[in-house]
């Protein structure tokens, strides 16, 4: 009988060898074979000093956004008259129909050749936060460059992209090049505080003229990050595929006031504090394999050591040992579940007065694989305490996940054109963890990507929205040639070809 079960572990075990090694040894997914941008090229477009005068120029407009409805209205006019001056081609070109839109975001429309390819459009924004000037090593709007290296608010969030697009669309223009497929060129002026006055706005104005079915839609998103995980040395640019949504709640305790010195019971802080307690322990379920997280690792396949390898390839088999361990890794652990922050908290009045009320606010980014009341139904059922109200701030429900397969037209292109500038880059899908315009614009296609084409380690992911934001000359120039690579690849039809430059691959 210990025979015949010892011979059943023996051959499951081997059957489940055999499958790691099948699927480990045939594992793959769309890679075509690109034709790198290189200096040498006719077509390459150089960070000239009049480029990077330009981009700091741009950089120097303090363009802030403080609180909905509320940002530098006269930096921003600047900043809008400064981009019609700075590239007249695209002002004066009989192709290009521009619009300044609620009077600072602007739209522009690149009438391309051959009606039957459907439109797509790249957006941005102008407006950054603001900033701690006596926390930077250099001024914030100054655009000085240091080491190779632009420092000023906006450089990576985003008026690299604003710029970018900007000089990539002149070039195209410039040289002659009459795009096949239309394309619109959007940028909001308040995407920090929601995109109500700016992308909202755009958003009004193209569905009025009709417009419903783009071929995709690129706008600000995840980066290239170097040495991102673990065991992994290659740069991998991650292209945002979803974007998480956000629970914003107010918990507060009411109770009545009385002498410290006579306290009855739990005071309304101690409720509250039990409450917040109970949520920073108990986390919202691990969504690891129901979002685009498994294939932002298995597209990592072809680039990994052979161990490495035959986790990502057999996720059916190591997905629970591998969500256990992103879970325990902060940066993982948002992609893989909605994450739970409490940002505020406020109660007392005085050291001998026991507290009449507490209240604290707690901040949910939603995965993609939940809704907004199945997150605020999972903290009702886990505070369970009827002296604690929860109130509903605000709320946004995940965005549809767009697709990433070896046929989808919008990702491959995109996926392409990041290969062409940076070469030994994986590109794979992902989730945008942040909120960005995108969720003024997602009833005009399913195709929705998040991507900024910003070359990042990790010790750089904390200079978004922080001190000391700057970029690399030579990244701005990928930046644009980026761009540029972008709007020639997407004038075809169908998946492949792609822009092969002046020869032949």
């Amino acid at each position: 009988m210990l025979r015949n079960v010892c011979a059943c572990v023996g051959f499951v075990i081997l059957v489940l060898v055999f499958i790691i090694f099948v699927r480990t040894a045939t594992f793959s997914v769309r890679s075509d074979s690109v034709r790198s941008c290189r200096l040498t090229d006719s077509d390459f477009i150089r960070a000239t000093d009049e480029i990077i005068g330009r981009f700091q120029s741009a950089l120097r407009f303090k363009t802030i956004s403080t609180n909905l409805h509320q940002y530098d209205r006269a930096e921003l006019q600047k900043m809008v008259d400064f981009l019609q001056s700075a590239f007249p081609v695209i002002h004066s070109s009989t192709l290009v129909t521009h619009d300044v839109v609620n009077n600072y975001s602007l739209l522009y429309k690149v009438q391309g050749s051959n009606s039957a390819l459907r439109p797509y459009m790249l957006c941005a924004h102008l407006d950054v936060v603001p900033v701690n000037r006596d926390a930077w090593e250099e001024d914030p709007f100054g655009a000085n460059i240091k080491d190779g290296f632009i420092y000023a608010r906006g450089t990576i969030d985003v008026k690299q992209i604003v710029m970018g697009v900007m000089e990539a669309t002149e070039f195209l223009l410039k040289s002659g090049h009459v795009p096949k497929r239309t394309f619109y060129i959007a940028f909001g002026h308040d995407e920090e505080v929601t995109g109500l006055d700016g992308a909202a706005k755009i958003s009004e104005l193209l569905y009025g003229r009709g417009v419903r079915d783009l071929e995709f839609l690129i706008d600000e998103g995840t980066t290239i990050v170097n040495k991102l995980f673990p065991g992994v040395n290659i740069p991998i640019a991650v292209v945002g595929t979803s974007e998480k949504g956000s629970l914003s709640l107010e918990l507060s305790v009411n109770g009545v006031p009385g002498h410290s010195s006579m306290p009855e019971g739990e005071t309304t802080i101690a409720t509250l504090a039990r409450a917040i307690t109970r949520l920073e322990e108990n986390p919202h379920p691990n969504m690891f394999g129901t979002g685009p997280e498994k294939d932002l690792f298995t597209h990592l396949a072809s680039d990994l050591s052979l161990p490495f390898r035959a986790v990502v390839t057999n996720l059916w088999l190591f997905g629970p040992v591998v969500s256990r361990l992103f879970s325990r890794i902060p940066s993982l652990n948002a992609i893989v579940r909605t994450v739970t922050s409490v940002t505020m908290v406020n109660g007392g009045v005085k050291v001998n007065v026991l507290p009449p009320s507490a209240t604290a606010m707690v901040n949910h980014r939603i995965h993609p694989a939940q809704t907004v009341k199945e997150v605020l139904d999972y903290d009702r059922k886990l505070i369970n305490d009827e002296r604690v109200k929860i109130r509903v701030v605000s709320s946004m429900e995940p965005h549809p996940m767009s697709p990433y397969g070896d046929e989808d037209f919008g990702y491959q292109t995109i996926k392409n054109s990041i290969r062409q500038i940076w070469g030994n880059a994986t590109v794979v899908p992902g989730v945008m963890i942040g909120n960005t315009d995108t969720v003024h614009y997602i009833r005009f296609t399913e195709n929705i990507y998040r991507f900024s084409p910003t070359f990042m380690f990790p010790e750089d992911l904390k200079r978004f929205h922080g001190n000391n934001e700057r970029i690399s000359v030579q990244n701005y120039e990928q930046v644009i040639n980026f761009y540029y690579h972008l709007l020639v690849n997407a004038d075809e039809g169908t998946l492949p070809p792609f822009h092969k430059h002046n020869d032949e691959l």
